[in-house]
């Protein structure tokens, strides 16, 4: 049974006949009757009572007419949606830690407000993890820290972000040229671009943190730094999702060392609608930044 013998027994029942169902298709009246025919051997059940040359639909027909309406409705609907550019469907997203809890809430809301017939799903994990689940087709893209892979994958800059450094109150001033190094950090697990970060700049200075104490969630890593466990390298705007901001220190990088770029990625050729209007959102006024426009312009 395939979609196109389902048109033909619909046109039969539809224009009460063979001759008129043949006219409609414009195929030769032999060949409708003997498509039925095989379909109805193919369901081993009779779909018409014969009464001559007139046909009466019985009723495995009328079981089978219900199921067919919707089946070809169903075909339709997708052939709509394959030729269709509209976001549909269900968009499963991936995203750091740092930017689900900061950036994405103006995102997303803006994405639902756009397009509200899109189903949206929120996957957090480090890059790594992320651009795996993007090649096993789990995700269909994620806004992660570069570096990433070009090969593999295609992307867009989203965000633009401040690296800081942030300690305890009243810890004494990181120097830049490795005065006063905390010999304890806390970090996210291995494959945060972030930790990496961090690990270079120590080494940088010829130095190795003694202690790492790896946490899972940003909001866990700011409760240690405040009661002193150690320091943690994170976007600033992080800060503005805390409510016990006084009790941090935050120290800030060198110029060379502070900027940090999110990236959207996808799997390279599967740009689908859904991630062209999350670029749509990114690249508008309320979400572009200046550098991040000439970043753009210049990709």
């Amino acid at each position: 049974m395939d979609l196109s013998d389902l048109r033909i027994f619909v046109a039969v029942v539809r224009e009460g006949g063979v001759t008129r169902a043949a006219e409609r298709l414009r195929r030769v009246q032999s060949n409708i009757t003997t498509r039925i025919r095989q379909l109805e051997e193919d369901l081993g059940v009779a779909l018409f009572i014969r009464e001559g040359k007139r046909l009466h639909l019985a009723p495995q027909g009328q079981v089978l007419l219900g199921y067919a309406n919707r089946l070809l409705a169903l075909a339709d609907e997708t052939r709509d949606a394959l030729q269709d550019a509209k976001p549909r469907g269900t968009f499963r997203l991936g995203a750091m830690e740092s930017t689900a809890a900061v950036r994405l809430p103006g995102l997303l809301s803006e994405y639902h407000r756009r397009h509200p017939g899109v189903v949206l799903e929120l996957r957090t994990g480090n890059p790594q993890v992320l651009a795996s689940a993007i090649l096993a087709g789990d995700l269909d893209a994620a806004l992660v820290a570069e570096p990433i892979a070009d090969e593999p994958f295609e992307k867009a800059p989203a965000f633009e972000e401040e690296l800081v450094i942030i300690a305890a109150a009243n810890h004494p001033r990181i120097g830049k040229k490795g005065s006063n190094l905390p010999r304890t950090i806390i970090v996210f697990e291995h494959g945060c671009p972030h930790r990496k970060r961090l690990e270079d700049w120590y080494a940088t200075r010829n130095e190795m943190p003694e202690r790492m104490i790896e946490l899972a969630s940003y909001h866990a890593m700011l409760g240690c730094v405040v009661a002193g466990m150690g320091v943690a390298l994170i976007p600033k705007s992080v800060l503005t999702t805390f409510p016990a901001r006084r009790l941090l220190t935050v120290h800030p990088l060198g110029r060379a060392e502070n900027r940090a770029w999110t990236a959207l990625i996808w799997r390279k050729g599967a740009g689908s609608a859904n991630v062209q209007a999350l670029r749509e959102i990114l690249d508008s006024p309320r979400f572009a930044s200046p550098r991040r426009v000439r970043a753009v312009g210049a990709a």
